[in-house]
């Protein structure tokens, strides 16, 4: 997990480097013949200046800092603290009900957010007069970083799945190997204590349950950390998408991360329900990294945002609002409405009209950011 992290991490400094060297390329070009810009007649440097900085409101950003970690903390903590109340509630009762319908619809915001607002911007900004000629040759830069994104993730979630599949064959073998420790070569087999053992099938249930089941608990545990590495990493890239986003995007990209953030929380926290911690002590402190992810993205975000060159700056927002969506589009099909609607067990289980209701809530929630999109 730590060279993916680490590859993921270096391909994203390349993609910086690379707009770093583009903006001195096209820099250096417009001081030897600042009228002959390639793209647009009239090029002037001071209007990609004003097109980077024009109303970056300072207090906005700082203010979305304490929204999104409060808004990360509130969704993991809620299952968590609904739990520790009452930890047998009904599949069926009201407060799944209203959880799994603001699940849908933050699946549809989600969605929405990636094609209308994050992957349309991040076209329009490749095409930007201000970035150099190499950008302009080739229209599909926004569709390729999407891609690359989403090809990533699969690359992260399928060592994760794999390790976890693997760990789980070894701790089968260890199991198989406790139990037939106790037999002879000649196939007699040792008498347990009555506790260790089935009176009518003579196996060793119950030893081979507790193992099991502490075998189970531990794979859950590794699974929820990857999980939540997983979900950090591109809570950062976002947060950073978020603190280097012009205003005309930040808005709506802000509304989307709330959402995100929230609804992302609630499925970490139910899987720390699952782990069966008998203290606080480990639900907050994943809470608390769960919960920083985005924050410290937003300040990186705005302090390259300030010291960034108009070019480099314009670039690198095309590239992170490519990025991000392919994360978000990637999240949105693979892990909510694939895993949460087509191979779910639960949901096949419902009733025609409730797998309707759920279906329509997650198309509400897209209708509306799609909505919002004719104006932002």
């Amino acid at each position: 997990m730590k060279q993916v992290l680490t590859a993921l991490l270096l391909f994203l400094a390349i993609s910086m480097i690379h707009a770093q060297n583009e903006a001195d390329t096209h820099a250096d070009d417009g001081v030897a013949d600042h009228s002959h810009h390639p793209h647009v007649a009239g090029y002037d440097e001071e209007t990609c200046l004003l097109e980077v900085n024009q109303h970056y409101n300072m207090n906005l950003r700082i203010g979305a800092i304490f929204i999104t970690a409060g808004t990360s903390a509130f969704g993991v903590l809620l299952p968590v603290f609904l739990h520790r109340i009452q930890p047998n509630y009904s599949d069926r009762s009201i407060r799944h009900w209203i959880l799994m319908l603001g699940k849908f619809f933050g699946s549809g915001v989600i969605l929405a957010t990636a094609f209308i607002h994050m992957l349309p911007e991040a076209m329009e900004r490749f095409h930007s007069p201000c970035l150099s000629e190499g950008w302009h040759e080739y229209h599909g830069f926004g569709g390729v970083f999407c891609m690359l994104a989403a090809f990533v993730l699969q690359w992260i979630e399928l060592i994760a799945v794999s390790r976890i599949h693997k760990q789980r064959q070894q701790e089968a073998e260890a199991s198989q190997a406790q139990n037939d420790k106790f037999a002879y070569d000649d196939g007699s087999e040792v008498a347990l204590p009555s506790k260790f053992s089935d009176p009518e099938t003579g196996c060793h249930q119950h030893l081979y349950a507790t193992q099991t089941n502490h075998h189970s608990i531990a794979l859950a545990r590794i699974s929820t950390v990857l999980l939540e590495l997983g979900i950090a990493l591109h809570s950062i890239i976002i947060g950073f998408t978020l603190g280097t986003s012009t205003e005309d995007t930040f808005v709506i990209l802000l509304i989307a991360m709330v959402f995100h953030q929230f609804f992302e929380g609630l499925a970490l926290g139910t899987r720390i329900n699952e782990l069966g911690y008998e203290t606080w002590f480990k639900p907050f402190l994943m809470t608390a990294v769960y919960s920083a992810t985005t924050p410290i993205g937003l300040v990186i975000g705005i302090c390259v945002r300030l010291t960034m060159d108009p070019p480099s700056s314009i670039l690198a927002q095309a590239i992170l609002d490519a990025i991000s969506a392919g994360i978000l589009l990637y999240n949105a099909y693979i892990s909510l409405m694939s895993t949460e609607m087509n191979h779910n067990v639960a949901f096949h289980e419902l009733s025609w009209t409730r797998k309707i209701m759920c279906l329509l809530t997650m198309y509400v929630g897209a209708a509306i950011m799609s909505i919002i999109g004719i104006w932002a």
